[in-house]
């Protein structure tokens, strides 16, 4: 399902962006603001699990459009999340062992997408980013999607590391991208797999780096010392890819 982005201004319009059933990405209140209709608006994200900032009133004056925001903006998402659940039946309908990308804070948008736009080309059932600390579905990501959004079901988590957990039970094994990993042609990546692409500057955290089965690293020649990330994911994606497909 798509919805048209926006910027959601005014508390009566956001109190009816929550109420209208609207993907709100981020939520930002005037720091310290009590009223009533912002106790209102902040107990309708509660229930949709919206990430709440509370920020200074210089900071929400530089992010309106409108110069009327009384206090509270909202971004919604350009298109609706899925379920965990939503992309593991679309490997069983497909009769296919799951592959899933999990982002770990993965904050460009610009790399959301192009990681977004990897994961259908190599045949993965969906992608998986946390909550907090990380891109959500804005319109950038779409556009540099190139329409795989259309496609490539999104999933929303509040941590990653348990969903790790809850996807081991169920048959799932995990591979981090590390570059004191394994080389990745070393490693057996057959099977129902999660592949998991951390941020672009410090990399998979170490709380969901435990959680993973295996690190791969990914032979670099070069003079610097790491990929893009989006890059990175559709390097070790497509290793992901031969191996699933059988090719020597």
């Amino acid at each position: 399902m798509r919805y048209t982005e926006f910027t959601i201004e005014g508390r009566n319009a956001v109190i009816e962006a929550f109420r209208s059933g609207k993907t709100i990405d981020k939520l930002f209140i005037l720091d310290g603001c009590q009223d009533g209709s912002v106790m209102t608006i902040r107990r309708e994200a509660a229930k949709s699990g919206c990430l709440i900032k509370y920020v200074p009133r210089e900071r929400l004056d530089q992010m309106s459009e409108t110069g009327k925001h009384q206090g509270v903006i909202a971004y919604a998402a350009a298109y609706a999340y899925a379920e965990v659940e939503d992309i593991l039946d679309r490997a069983k309908e497909k009769g296919e062992p799951p592959f899933l990308f999990l982002l770990d804070n993965i904050e460009d948008p610009h790399n959301l997408g192009a990681i977004i736009r990897t994961a259908n080309l190599a045949g993965a059932h969906g992608v998986i980013i946390p909550k907090n600390r990380a891109a959500g579905l804005t319109a950038t990501v779409a556009k540099a999607s190139a329409g795989a959004l259309n496609y490539t079901p999104v999933a929303k988590v509040t941590n990653l590391g348990q969903t790790i957990e809850e996807l081991k039970k169920k048959g799932l094994w995990f591979v981090c991208a590390d570059m004191k990993g394994t080389r990745m042609y070393e490693l057996d990546l057959k099977g129902p797999i999660g592949m998991v692409i951390g941020n672009e500057g410090s990399g998979v955290g170490r709380l969901v780096k435990e959680k993973c089965d295996l690190a791969a690293s990914i032979p670099m020649q070069g003079d610097i010392d790491s990929l893009n990330a989006s890059v990175a994911a559709g390097v070790l994606a497509y290793e992901i890819v031969r191996q699933r497909l059988g090719i020597k």
